[in-house]
């Protein structure tokens, strides 16, 4: 089962998996971690649906998120992606105005950079759609990454290792923020903890990782006291 950020009592505990006080880096998936685009994606997808007379439901194409969109349309057995593609970049850039930030998710991170965190987006959509939403929450991130640049998408390694390489950082000074089990798979292979986006669209893999209930559990990542493994979901 996983466990969620829990504070320990004043007699201590056992802290969480890593040392947090050595961690200054903090890279985030951005659909639903810092952004709940499901609506556009449904929009996008029943688009996709009618144009190119496909007979798969959004869940479907859901279950694959967080994977590039060409990886998604080999996992759903669809050829020609390359058009399918086109249609749904189209739709979801006229449906991007249904998109909205988490509750809380840019004083969060505003918090981490007045802390001295670095942040760092590591995203399988393209980064000409997610430039928009990351220049809408006003935060400062210091690496970028996306299907655009090198390296394989989620859930190899790349594009995590690809964001440490940017930032000079050890896999051991950084967490990875997901919410989908190919975020958690990537954050794994890349050597990188791995904090569970709770409020997102999917469910974590075994081994259980820790799990934020909301985007406001994870300022419990800058306490510096000792953290308990506890209150199993």
């Amino acid at each position: 089962m996983p466990s969620r950020l829990t504070p320990s009592p004043p007699s201590g505990g056992t802290r969480l998996g890593f040392d947090t006080e050595a961690v200054r880096v903090l890279l985030l998936d951005l659909d639903g971690v810092l952004v709940d685009t499901r609506p556009v994606m449904e929009s996008a997808w029943r688009q996709v649906r009618e144009d190119h007379g496909l007979d798969v439901p959004f869940e479907e194409y859901e279950r694959h998120l967080g994977r590039p969109f060409g990886d998604i349309m080999k996992q759903l057995g669809l050829a020609d992606a390359e058009p399918i593609h086109q249609t749904y970049s189209k739709a979801s850039t006229a449906a991007s105005p249904l998109a909205r930030q988490f509750d809380g998710v840019a004083e969060v991170l505003h918090a981490f950079a007045a802390a001295q965190w670095r942040l760092g987006i590591v995203t399988s959509k393209p980064l000409d759609r997610a430039t928009p939403l990351l220049a809408q929450l006003g935060v400062p991130f210091a690496t970028v990454r996306t299907p655009n640049g090198l390296g394989r998408g989620k859930p190899a390694p790349d594009p995590i290792l690809l964001a440490l390489i940017d930032l000079g950082a050890d896999p051991a000074e950084a967490l990875y923020v997901g919410d989908m089990a190919v975020d958690q798979e990537a954050a794994r292979r890349a050597g990188v903890p791995y904090v569970h986006a709770g409020w997102g669209y999917g469910t974590p893999s075994p081994p259980a990782p820790i799990v934020a209930e909301s985007p406001k559990d994870l300022l419990r990542l800058m306490d510096p006291g000792p953290f308990l493994e506890g209150s199993l979901v």
